[in-house]
């Protein structure tokens, strides 16, 4: 593979060296050019994928929902959207239905303490839900009973 691709870091040399009037070629020229030793990282380090089809992918509802987008209201609303998206990948990240945290996190919040706001994280969320009553959180409405912090909950046990 490096043979490969120090070929074509000397094509993009060669091909820089051309004159050529401004237009998308010298433009991605100067980007493998500019960008030459990041895009060889994956040579050095073996975990680095040859492809970015993940983010690509991960990326395209984002790309797609873009001209929707462009109305949301006010900077407020962009920032709110923001979060939410934050949110979503953060739950696709550890694993959870991103519509099954949302819904839960909002029925919970109300009787959450607010210096206790990071529990609710999709990071934490499992161990959190964990600890809550399943049959109160089923219901569509009605009292949550908070749990204490899971460290004193683990230090009054022992």
């Amino acid at each position: 593979m490096r043979p490969l691709v120090e070929a074509f870091f000397e094509w993009v040399e060669q091909e820089r060296a051309v004159v050529r009037p401004r237009g998308l070629v010298s433009k991605a020229l100067g980007y493998a050019h500019r960008q030459k030793d990041p895009l060889q990282s994956f040579l050095a380090d073996g975990r680095l994928r040859l492809d970015n089809n993940a983010s690509e992918r991960a990326l395209r509802p984002i790309a797609t929902g873009r001209k929707a987008w462009l109305f949301f209201g006010s900077d407020d609303h962009a920032s709110a959207a923001a979060n939410i998206f934050s949110l979503v990948a953060s739950c696709k990240l550890h694993g959870i239905d991103p519509e099954a945290y949302l819904s839960e996190v909002i029925r919970v919040m109300p009787y959450w303490s607010r210096d206790r706001y990071l529990e609710l994280s999709p990071k934490y969320w499992l161990c959190t839900r964990a600890r809550l009553d399943a049959a109160e959180l089923d219901r569509p409405i009605g009292h949550i009973t908070v749990a204490p912090p899971a460290s004193e909950q683990q230090s009054s046990s022992h």
